[in-house]
């Protein structure tokens, strides 16, 4: 693997969420298709984008600033996810499956986060 991000199981993780999320939404009614449904896309695309654009070669200040932006995406994943169980859109199975996940990744940028620190 030549890039960086590639080894890190957090970006790992994300991508297996995007996969998840992008599974869950095909079910989502018509109407949601450019609302719901396509904002919860970004927001979990992106944990995974900024994990990726933050580990090129960076400072571990620089670092930090994008693991916060896929931190915000996350918690946007999770804020989504709560209107569309509350829509009856979603079920609980794949409510708490999702939610699951997206608290296992803050947990790990939280780590990463602050192994940057540690190495400055």
């Amino acid at each position: 693997m030549p890039f960086k991000f590639e080894k890190l199981l957090v970006w790992q993780k994300a991508v297996d969420l995007s996969d998840e999320v992008n599974r869950i939404v095909k079910s989502f009614p018509k109407e949601e298709m450019y609302i719901l449904t396509s904002q919860i896309k970004r927001a979990t695309d992106s944990i995974s984008l900024n994990i990726a654009e933050g580990s090129t070669g960076q400072s571990s200040a620089e670092f930090t600033r994008f693991l916060n932006m896929a931190l915000r995406s996350n918690v946007e994943v999770v804020a989504c996810i709560h209107l569309a169980k509350r829509r009856d859109i979603i079920n609980l199975t794949d409510f708490h499956n999702i939610y699951c996940r997206c608290e296992e990744i803050i947990v790990m940028i939280n780590g990463l986060k602050k192994s940057l620190v540690q190495k400055n």
